[in-house]
């Protein structure tokens, strides 16, 4: 991509009533756009980063048996008021609609009754179970505050995956399954380190569920982290009763706050229960469907990626979430374009995303969009160091320029 072909520009402020960092990075660096408090158009660069944070989840739930598919943002009401969950007081985040004739919609905030009525035209006999349905959808909930830029949206990107199991047994192995998945997923994102799968409350659903949490100073929850054991309890079940289960002591634990990056929860036969999805077992039993939620924001692991690979310069993406792996820049005439033109051709031939700018532009406004983008590695072909065989290569963090002639560039980037 040429940065010449791109109608986003870079700036020097954010809006003003934007106070979340990540949303401010973002904003300058010309990866989204603020529509109003909660809701972000992703733009070019965006899309790229939101897409590749896309992709290394797809690729973790289709290892794991995940099929995946599309279902309606528009949801008729019958389905939820057979769970209860139509009901205002009890899911108090719906954005609700009507049509032309009079009848009333939602715009679903998660799937799980719509996806247990779809199943049921799948799903009669023991044969058919289990199966993981799964999908990336934009949500709506009409949270009473969204201050958090990409991490707390009232429209937002989720991976929603749901499982349908013949028994206790069978759900509980997928559930340690999708869990060792997710702690894959964040190591590639750069974040195993410091994300932590979390003891959390259970709900109606089961005594315990498990959030995954990264560490932050942002973050709004509370949780105490187990550094030995790679663990952690959120503050809402934080007690002896647990400490106990878990097999650790207070003193081992370190008070830490935190963002939640991702959720699995035992349903059991709640939704299977109210909307009638049963199966056939071997011995011609029908019986209910055993059944499992697991949930990942990759708007919000895009957003807190942000907030914590950045510095006073700007971001500072992983590289294998960046928009580019190397931001071309070229400073000259006709023949630093004759040469940043053909090793940008070269590069993208061999399969190295490059954000070449080709900006008749002064070599300081592009250094600083280079950082203030965050590419891994800025290259600059000039004038100068043609007649000397070299390229100036510069990592984003962690090293300073180096002059390597074409080859070693090539070596290095490949």
């Amino acid at each position: 991509m040429r940065v010449s072909q791109l109608f986003t520009k870079t700036s020097k402020t954010a809006p003003g009533d934007e106070v979340s960092k990540n949303a401010q990075l973002l904003i300058r660096a010309g990866f989204i756009h603020k529509e109003m408090a909660g809701v972000y158009d992703y733009l070019p660069l965006g899309k790229i980063v939101l897409n590749k944070v896309i992709d290394v989840i797809r690729e973790e739930m289709d290892a794991i048996g995940g099929n995946e598919l599309s279902l309606t943002a528009l949801q008729q009401k019958d389905v939820w008021e057979a769970s209860g969950r139509w009901d205002d007081k009890v899911m108090d985040v719906w954005f609700k609609t009507k049509l032309a004739n009079g009848s009333e919609l939602g715009l679903a905030p998660t799937h799980e009754e719509p996806l247990t009525k779809l199943m049921k035209s799948f799903i009669s006999s023991y044969k058919d179970l289990p199966v993981y349905p799964y999908q990336f959808q934009i949500k709506f909930r009409n949270e009473l505050r969204s201050k958090s830029g990409l991490m707390r949206g009232r429209e937002f990107w989720m991976k929603d995956l749901y499982s349908f199991s013949r028994d206790q047994a069978e759900h509980d192995a997928f559930y340690e399954r999708i869990s060792e998945a997710y702690d894959r997923v964040y190591a590639r994102l750069g974040l195993g380190d410091i994300t932590f799968k979390t003891f959390a409350s259970g709900g109606s659903f089961a005594k315990y569920s498990h959030e995954f949490q990264t560490l932050s100073s942002v973050g709004e929850d509370k949780i105490y982290v187990h550094k030995g054991k790679n663990i952690a309890i959120n503050e809402e079940v934080y007690n002896d009763e647990v400490l106990a289960s878990l097999g650790i002591t207070k003193d081992e634990l370190v008070e830490e706050t935190a963002v939640e990056v991702g959720n699995i929860f035992t349903l059991g036969t709640k939704y299977s229960d109210a909307l009638n999805l049963n199966f056939t077992d071997e011995d011609g039993v029908s019986k209910p469907v055993v059944m499992g939620s697991y949930g990942i924001g990759p708007s919000r692991v895009m957003g807190l990626i942000a907030e914590h690979f950045s510095d006073d310069k700007g971001l500072v993406w992983p590289e294998n979430v960046a928009p580019a792996k190397v931001y071309l820049v070229r400073i000259g005439a006709e023949q630093a374009i004759a040469h940043a033109d053909e090793l940008y051709d070269e590069l993208m031939a061999k399969g190295v995303d490059v954000l070449y700018d080709d900006r008749d532009e002064r070599p300081g406004t592009k250094f600083a969009d280079a950082e203030l983008m965050g590419i891994p590695y800025r290259v600059t072909v000039s004038d100068r160091l043609i007649e000397a065989g070299q390229y100036e290569f510069t990592p984003r963090t962690g090293g300073d320029t180096t002059l390597l002639t074409r080859d070693e560039l090539l070596d290095k980037l490949n």
